[in-house]
């Protein structure tokens, strides 16, 4: 298995591609693909059939899947940094290797 160094819940920037610039918060990291889905980014349509949860079916807006590499963490101050692991006691941590705070 491998380790990814960005969580859900952390707050990423879109390095390369089609929505490069843009900021969101991960909703999900699929660790078996190496693909992470961010809130309001890379977002698709998905033509639903009708069923008991949606009975009018129709088209839904949903967030698809980035690769990781795409994706840089961002810091407390709102710059993007590498991530980095190291032992603070008895605890693995991350750290921001730009500002090399603890994340």
């Amino acid at each position: 298995m491998t380790k990814l160094k960005i969580k859900s819940g952390d707050t990423v920037q879109i390095i390369a591609g089609d929505h490069k610039g843009s900021e969101g918060k991960v909703l999900k990291v699929l660790i078996d693909k190496n693909r992470a889905i961010v809130e309001g980014v890379n977002m698709v349509k998905k033509h639903t059939k009708p069923s008991a949860q949606s009975p009018q079916g129709g088209i839904v807006e949903k967030e698809a899947s980035i690769h990781i590499s795409n994706l840089s963490l961002l810091t407390s101050k709102g710059e993007t940094t590498r991530v980095g692991f190291k032992m603070d006691g008895d605890n693995k941590v991350r750290f921001s290797k730009k500002s090399n705070e603890v994340i």
